[in-house]
């Protein structure tokens, strides 16, 4: 034993001499939540990663799934051995290859949809159980894909959030950190200790196929602001948090699940766009980044993806742009990582820089793989040694060696009433309003006869049912997401006999199918609105429709606050985040209110929401009015500071006026989005 601790310390010593970029445990400059300072956290992990063997150290490298709802469930046997899992189930693998940490999938039955919380729960702790019984005990990261929006593995009834291109239409760093709050609370809930997000793509391309609505806009500085403010929370809540995808995925029109993506930017654009929030995550601290299966020949002109780059990984993630902290592939699995043969990719991954291997699609190759090139000694021992340690780190970092379980008691956090009621609102305040030719939106129920049609993926039976309850007459049609002649035929007949015409489109920008049923319903020369319950760009195909209008999600919350704005329920606050090429610029974006954004523009629209009934207390419109009238002294007077303290003060009394029932959801929603755009205007003054 004596002398494997010596072997141990001089493989530690040569690895902080040869390596003195890495400095071990540089991030652990700072007490732990469990009070042991950093020098008795390098002690512990270093005894711990004295007593382990080579194999349990290659194995802590690598996050696989594996079929099942429970440790042992005898029913997916055949189907892990199959997929090339490494053994029958969980507990197999977990022995087998000593393995770092699982992820969850819904298609491989660990999550279920609809979400059954005390399964996922008893899962996550079954797992831990086998991993802390091992001969080196050692907690496993339990990771899924939480984004929000179209990537969200825990679903209804847990909160389900519209995603983050609506977040970026809210242009709010408060609701990005609220949603990452709370879907870190139900993950920790589920013993989910580690979340692949936020992603930290700029959109720049209408034609991404991968990322589009997954990120939060085009602008860096927006997705920056926004992506701290969803790190920050997630690890608020003890949850490790994954950049993704490193150094940039928002560029390209390839989707690299199935090819393999190259990024044209030059360096210049690279630094201040693809790279900058990476960047300004690494100063707040991010826990991993995720790399990209993407070729950069900018960055390396090699022709490897990022994944299995030395130049991007090392070089620049690591030297240059400073970051120690654990470096993650994207999925092994992925066609754009597929370069080499099956077992040199993670070899090669593990090379260029990475630390944690995800999801390779044969874990006993990969495995072995790895052990060899550690054996032949390819991969040196002290090179292991450092991604060891980091991986270590980062779990006694959040507490998992003390405490790695999950009470059945935390599933009441999930899918509370409070939880719920933020997701509408973030929604709400998402929709983005892009154009209303005639004022043709909102609808009143004198509009007429309404057909809705568009694809399944875009609801338009739910749109037409929460329209039915607002009393709105229509009727739907729904198509595939490219609709055949024969539904086009069917969607413009039905069309010619309706007065208005809503289609909710899917990605339409990308779909001639699409673009053709709606080219056709126009010809019929009725009223067109579309609703673009994906990405935003469709409008570049047809740009002469009446209406357009933005959800960025065609989820369920998000499809009930659509039918809220169209019904003038709501008043539509989000500006677009992207811009649409030829038509819109990045922060467009209409409302119904024609008042101008003032004090006393404020005051003509209580007036008007007092005579359509809408302000129901005995002094509401009186009180409302009568502060208005102060905040247009401190305006005349130009005192912005004024002006912006007494408009958080006005706000505060819309919430009481709202709780007490003095005014109607649609006043307050009226009121509120004009108060937040004074407030932004003159808080840049």
């Amino acid at each position: 034993m004596k002398l494997r601790r010596l072997t141990a310390l001089l493989s530690i010593i040569l690895l902080m001499l040869a390596f003195p970029q890495y400095g071990f445990a540089s991030k652990n400059d700072k007490t732990t939540s469990e009070g042991k300072d950093s020098d008795n956290n390098r002690a512990a992990i270093l005894d711990i990663m004295d007593d382990m063997t080579i194999e349990e150290k290659v194995g802590q490298l690598f996050i696989v799934h594996v079929y099942g709802k429970t440790p042992t469930d005898p029913d997916y046997e055949d189907i892990n051995l199959r997929n090339n899992r490494g053994g029958e189930n969980f507990k197999e693998v977990i022995e087998n290859y000593h393995v770092g940490g699982v992820i969850y999938f819904n298609w491989t039955d660990n999550i279920g949809t609809p979400l059954d919380a005390a399964q996922v729960n008893n899962l996550s702790n079954g797992l831990q159980d086998i991993a802390m019984v091992q001969d080196n005990p050692i907690p496993l990261f339990v990771s899924t894909d939480q984004e929000g929006g179209i990537v969200q593995r825990v679903t209804s009834p847990g909160t389900v959030f519209s995603g983050n291109m609506a977040l970026g239409a809210t242009q709010s760093e408060e609701y990005a950190a609220q949603t990452a709050s709370i879907l870190g609370t139900e993950l920790s809930s589920l013993g989910i200790n580690m979340n692949f997000a936020p992603v930290l793509d700029v959109n720049m391309n209408p034609e991404n196929p991968v990322i589009g609505v997954r990120s939060f806009g085009e602008d860096p500085d927006l997705v920056s602001r926004l992506g701290i403010a969803q790190i920050t929370a997630y690890q608020d809540e003890n949850v490790i948090a994954s950049a993704k995808h490193f150094p940039g995925h928002g560029d390209t029109a390839v989707d690299s699940h199935t090819g393999l993506p190259i990024i044209d930017h030059d360096l210049e654009t690279l630094h201040e766009i693809d790279l900058k929030p990476f960047k300004a995550a690494i100063d707040a601290g991010i826990d991993s980044i995720m790399t990209a299966h993407i070729v950069v020949p900018a960055l390396d002109d090699s022709g490897l993806p990022a994944t299995l780059s030395k130049p991007i990984l090392t070089d620049l993630l690591r030297e240059e742009m400073g970051y120690d902290g654990l470096i993650i592939t994207d999925s092994l699995g992925m066609s754009g990582a597929n370069v080499y043969p099956p077992d040199q990719v993670p070899v090669e991954a593990f090379k260029a820089g990475a630390d944690i291997l995800l999801n390779p699609p044969n874990v006993e190759v990969a495995y072995n793989g790895v052990l060899e090139a550690v054996q032949s000694g390819e991969i040196s021992e002290a090179r292991l040694d450092e991604s060891v340690y980091r991986i270590l780190s980062a779990k006694m970092e959040k507490g998992l060696f003390e405490n790695p379980y999950t009470s059945l008691d935390a599933i009441e956090n999930i899918g509370t009433d409070e939880h719920l009621q933020t997701a509408d609102e973030i929604a709400e305040k998402s929709i983005t309003l892009v154009k209303n030719e005639d004022a043709i939106l909102p609808l009143q129920p004198q509009s007429g006869d309404i057909l809705i049609t568009g694809p399944s993926a875009a609801q338009p039976n739910l749109l037409s049912d929460l329209l039915n309850e607002k009393g709105i007459m229509t009727s739907s049609f729904a198509t595939g997401t490219s609709p055949t002649q024969e539904q086009i035929d069917e969607a413009v007949e039905k069309a010619q006999a309706a007065d208005k015409i809503i289609v909710t489109t899917y990605t339409a920008n990308t779909n001639e199918n699409q673009q053709q049923m709606v080219e056709r319903i126009q010809a019929a020369g009725k009223p067109v609105i579309v609703a673009a319950m994906r990405n935003p760009y469709d409008l570049m195909v047809f740009p002469e429709v009446d209406a357009y209008i933005n959800t960025y999600s065609y989820l369920g919350v998000s499809v009930h606050a659509l039918a809220k704005a169209i019904v003038g329920d709501i008043n539509p606050f989000g500006k677009l985040p992207v811009t649409i090429p030829g038509l819109y610029e990045n922060g467009h974006g209409l409302e119904y209110i024609d008042t101008p954004l003032s004090a006393n523009g404020m005051k003509t629209l209580v007036g008007q929401l007092d005579e359509a009934g809408e302000i129901t207390g005995d002094d509401a419109a009186h009180e409302l009015t009568l502060h208005l009238t102060a905040v247009n002294h401190y305006e005349q007077k130009e005192l912005a500071d004024k002006v912006v303290k007494h408009m958080e003060g006005f706000k505060l009394m819309l919430e009481q006026q709202k709780e007490s029932e003095a005014i109607s959801a649609k006043a307050y929603s009226y009121l509120e989005t004009e108060t937040v755009r004074l407030i932004e205007q003159w808080s840049n003054q």
